[in-house]
């Protein structure tokens, strides 16, 4: 499985950011701390909006779910992505990060398990 999953945005106020969302698209969203919500458009696929600037991307962030994330990170440096956050674990899963040759910087995570359900 490689799918992508997320878009990850900085935000300067996640809350209002998710909310937006929630009211003009009816998407509710998850609270991943204080300063990450996560907005489920569907059951595969959510917006994230980081308001933390040292967790914030400068930019959007595509996100790809895959099964094996060490065989994915050897996978996109075979194919001369060069790796720009090592792996590290967050609330819900694992990541890395990485710029294909083009130049956009993207993400592989790994879920840890089952979501949480704190639905907002």
């Amino acid at each position: 499985m490689n799918r992508l999953t997320m878009v990850e945005f900085p935000s300067s106020d996640a809350h209002s950011s998710a909310e937006f969302f929630r009211a003009a698209f009816g998407w509710e969203h998850l609270a991943y701390g204080p300063h990450y919500k996560d907005v489920q458009l569907d059951n595969e696929q959510t917006l994230g909006f980081q308001e933390d600037t040292a967790e914030a991307p400068p930019r959007p962030l595509t996100i790809i779910e895959v099964d094996d994330l060490d065989a994915t990170m050897s996978a996109v440096e075979a194919a001369h992505g060069v790796i720009t956050v090592p792996p590290f674990d967050f609330p819900g899963g694992r990541r890395f990060h990485f710029r294909e040759p083009g130049g956009n910087e993207l993400a592989a995570w790994t879920r840890a398990g089952e979501r949480p359900n704190s639905i907002v």
